[in-house]
C-alpha cells in the first residue's frame, strides 16, 4: 500500500435475508407461544386462584398489554438511532420475557401472576418493532408484504403451540409445570442470537463511508410523531386493526373458554383441537395475505388492502354460526374459514406501515400501530369480553360467553370498513422506499 493511501474501511457481514426472516420467525413464534399460553391455562388457573371472568380478562389482556403498550414506543426510539444493534435489543428482550414466562409457573396468588405476566410484556415490548425495521431494511419494497407476513407466521404457529402445549402439559403435570417448560427455548435462543444474525446497520455505516454519502438525517421523537401522524391512511389503519385485534385477542381467550364450558373439552382436547385445526387455518391466512398483497399491489396500490377489506367482510356471518353451534366439531369446522380471513391482515397493515413513513421512523410507526393494536386489542378485548360475560350470567348462566361471542362476530364488520377507506389513499401516500 502506497504511503498516503487510505485502507479500505473493514468489511462487515450481513445476514441472508432469507436466514434473518426465518429467524426473526422463531422469535415471533416464542413471543406468542408465551403470550398465549396464559389462555389455554386461564381456566384451570381460575379454578386453583378462585377467579372471576373479569379477573381472567385482566390475566389474559390489561395486566400484559399496559406495560407492553407503554414502553413500545421509547424502546422503538432506541431502535430507530442509527447506533442501536436491533439484534443485540431483540436478544435482551427474548431473555427479559423467557425468564419472566418461568416465574408465572412460581406464582402463588392471583397478584403475584398478574405480576409476572406485566414481566412478561416489559420483555416483549422490544421485539417486533425493532424486528419490523430489520425486515424493511433488508428485503426489497415490492417482497415487503409477504416478508412481513413470514414473520407475522410467529402469532397463528406461536398461538397454536401455546394452545396444544398448554393443554397438554396442564393436563399432564398442571399448569405451573407448562408455564416452566415453554420458557425454555426462548432462554436458549437469547443467547445465541447475537451470534446468528448481523446489524445491516454496520454494512451501511462502511458503504456510506466509502462512498461519502451523508449518513440518514435523525429524527426528534416529535418529528417522528408528526412523520406518523401526517398520513390519513395510517390513522385509518390503526382504526381496523386495533379493531381487528381487539376482536381477536378477546376471541382467542373466550373461544377456548367456550369449548371448555359449553362444549364439555378439557383444556388438551380444546388446546389439541383448537390448536391444530384453526391455528393451521392462521397460518395459511396470514401466508396469503401477504402474498396477494404483493402480487395484486403492483397491479394497484389500493389492492394491498383489498384481502383484509372483503376477508373480514365475509368473516362475519361464519363467525356468528360457529359460535351458535352446538356440536363442537360443527363449531370449529365453521370457525376455520374465518380464522383464516381474520389472520390475512397482518403482513399488508405493517408493510403499508413501514412504507407510509421515511426510514428514521419506521420503528416508532411500527410501535404507534402496536400501542394501539394491544391497548386496545390485548389490553381490553379479553378484560371487557370478560366483563360482558359477568354481565350476561345472571340470565345466561355458563352460556353468557357464548352471548358475547355473537356480538364479536358481527363487530368484524368494522374494520373490514376502515381497510377499504385506508386502501384508497394508498396511491398518495405509500413510498416507493
Amino acid at each position: 500500500m502506497n504511503e498516503g493511501q487510505k485502507a479500505p474501511p473493514a468489511k462487515h457481514q450481513v445476514t441472508n435475508p432469507k436466514l434473518l426472516l426465518w429467524v426473526l420467525m422463531i422469535v415471533y413464534v416464542l413471543n406468542f407461544l408465551d403470550r398465549q399460553i396464559v389462555n389455554i391455562l386461564a381456566e384451570p388457573i381460575s379454578r386453583d386462584f378462585g377467579l372471576s371472568d373479569t379477573q381472567i380478562g385482566l390475566l389474559t389482556g390489561l395486566g400484559f398489554a399496559l406495560f407492553y403498550t407503554l414502553l413500545g414506543i421509547p424502546i422503538a426510539r432506541y431502535a430507530d438511532n442509527s447506533g442501536t444493534n436491533r439484534v443485540g435489543l431483540i436478544s435482551i428482550s427474548l431473555a427479559v420475557w423467557s425468564a419472566m414466562t418461568a416465574f408465572c409457573g412460581l406464582a402463588q396468588n392471583f397478584a403475584q401472576l398478574a405480576l409476572t405476566r406485566v414481566g412478561v410484556g416489559v420483555g416483549e415490548a422490544g421485539c417486533t418493532p425493532a424486528a419490523h425495521s430489520l425486515i424493511t431494511d433488508s428485503v426489497l419494497p415490492e417482497k415487503r408484504s409477504s416478508a412481513i407476513a413470514f414473520y407475522g407466521l410467529g402469532i397463528p404457529i406461536g398461538s397454536l403451540m401455546g394452545l396444544v402445549i398448554g393443554g397438554v402439559l396442564n393436563d399432564a403435570y398442571g399448569w405451573r409445570s407448562a408455564f416452566m417448560v415453554v420458557a425454555i427455548p426462548g432462554l436458549i435462543l437469547a443467547a445465541f442470537l447475537p451470534l446468528i444474525l448481523r446489524e445491516p446497520r454496520k454494512a451501511e455505516a462502511a458503504a456510506r463511508a466509502l462512498s461519502g454519502e451523508k449518513a440518514r438525517e435523525v429524527l426528534s421523537t416529535k418529528e417522528a410523531l408528526r412523520e406518523v401522524f401526517s398520513s390519513r391512511a395510517f390513522i385509518m389503519l390503526a382504526v381496523a386493526a386495533s379493531f381487528t385485534a381487539f376482536l381477536s385477542y378477546g376471541k382467542s381467550v373466550w373461544a377456548v373458554i367456550l369449548f371448555i364450558r359449553s362444549h364439555g373439552l378439557s383444556p388438551g382436547e380444546t388446546g389439541l383441537l383448537l390448536g391444530l385445526i384453526l391455528g393451521v387455518a392462521g397460518i395459511i391466512g396470514t401466508w396469503l395475505g401477504g402474498m396477494m398483497a404483493d402480487k395484486f399491489g403492483k397491479m394497484d396500490k389500493r389492492h394491498v388492502l383489498t384481502t383484509p377489506a372483503i376477508g373480514m367482510f365475509i368473516a362475519a356471518p361464519i363467525l356468528f354460526l360457529g359460535y351458535f353451534a352446538t356440536d363442537w366439531r360443527v363449531a370449529i369446522m365453521l370457525l376455520v374459514v374465518p380464522t383464516a380471513l381474520n389472520a390475512a391482515y397482518y403482513g399488508p397493515t405493517y408493510a403499508c406501515v413501514q412504507g407510509l413513513v421515511k426510514p428514521e421512523a419506521r420503528a416508532i410507526a411500527a410501535a404507534v400501530m402496536l400501542f394501539a393494536q394491544n391497548l386496545i386489542g390485548l389490553g381490553l378485548g379479553p378484560l371487557l369480553f370478560g366483563i360482558m360475560s359477568d354481565a350476561f350470567k345472571p340470565y345466561a348462566g355458563d352460556e353468557s360467553v357464548r352471548w358475547v361471542l355473537y356480538g364479536a362476530a358481527w363487530l368484524g364488520l368494522i374494520p373490514a370498513f376502515f381497510f377499504w377507506r385506508a386502501s384508497l389513499r394508498l396511491k398518495a401516500e405509500l413510498k416507493s422506499g
